[in-house]
């Protein structure tokens, strides 16, 4: 089995694709595709094999395909960038990396995505099969992108198995995520809940998304403990502002997952359970 992993160098893709090495049987190789070939380097000295390239060059994604029986597409763009390079990297570049995949004969093509694709809250725990629902706060280009992007993906000829991992806040093993979130935390209501993975659980969840017979669709990943932004506050070592605490929320299952169906039909259950344990543990 040869799989294609795209995103290998950022936040998430350096922590998978070691695992993913370390627990490949034999006779089982990753291809993984960077932009950088330095950044690949130490990917390759633990059995990568590296092909450099961006994920919008149409003719680095038929490279990229050839002989592949799965794709990983953990590749994002958010977070500071501009609006149109969210969309091109997200929607853009994902839909054609899925037709590059389809005329490849690829046979299995897992889509990172985001729990933020769900919108606004239903005041109940989110599930796989709820409709998009546009708004909120923590709308934007980079959920706008992702959601669009599932869509295409589905919608296309050629792609027989397509699975897709709606990941929530992901952090853990010194990824900055945890502090960056204190930017945008003081505006939101004390009560409002954050849906947390650990990069151990995110990097478990894709492992059985890749692996397991008979899944397909859409499966949600996330561990059991959603924290409050008052939480956020104390674990970044932060007084809570009094600006936060008089703020209201109107849901606060807002961005909340159920993971009942990755639990029932994968076997999922989260390693690091909260974000409190993975503090205790040194997991941070």
């Amino acid at each position: 089995m040869l799989t294609l992993v795209t995103g290998a160098t950022g936040q998430v893709g350096r922590r998978l694709v070691p695992r993913l090495l370390r627990s490949a049987d034999p006779g089982e190789r990753l291809r993984v595709l960077v932009r950088d070939a330095a950044r690949g380097e130490h990917l390759a000295a633990l059995g990568a094999e590296v092909l450099v390239g961006d994920l919008r060059d149409a003719e680095v994604l038929g490279r990229a395909t050839a002989g592949v029986d799965a794709v990983v597409n953990v590749a994002a763009a958010f977070r500071g960038v501009p609006d149109d390079e969210a969309r091109a990297v997200n929607h853009d570049a994902a839909v054609e990396l899925g037709r590059a995949a389809a005329a490849s004969g690829v046979g299995r093509f897992v889509q990172v995505s985001t729990g933020l694709v769900y919108g606004a809250g239903r005041g109940r725990p989110l599930v796989e099969s709820d409709e998009t629902v546009p708004g909120t706060h923590l709308w934007g280009a980079y959920p706008e992108s992702k959601w669009e992007a599932e869509r295409a993906l589905a919608r296309l000829d050629g792609l027989r198995d397509l699975r897709i991992a709606r990941l929530p806040f992901v952090y853990g093993e010194g990824d900055p995520h945890l502090t960056d979130v204190m930017a945008w935390a003081p505006r939101w209501p004390a009560m409002q809940r954050l849906h947390m993975g650990h990069h151990l659980d995110v990097a478990q969840g894709l492992r059985r998304l890749l692996y397991a017979p008979g899944a397909r669709g859409v499966y949600n990943i996330a561990d059991d403990a959603p924290v409050t932004t008052v939480d956020l506050f104390l674990l970044n070592g932060r007084p809570v502002p009094r600006e936060v605490q008089d703020r209201e929320t109107p849901d606060p299952w807002h961005g909340v997952m159920s993971t009942d169906r990755v639990r029932r039909e994968l076997g999922y259950r989260p390693l690091v359970p909260s974000v409190w344990t993975a503090r205790d543990a040194g997991l941070l």
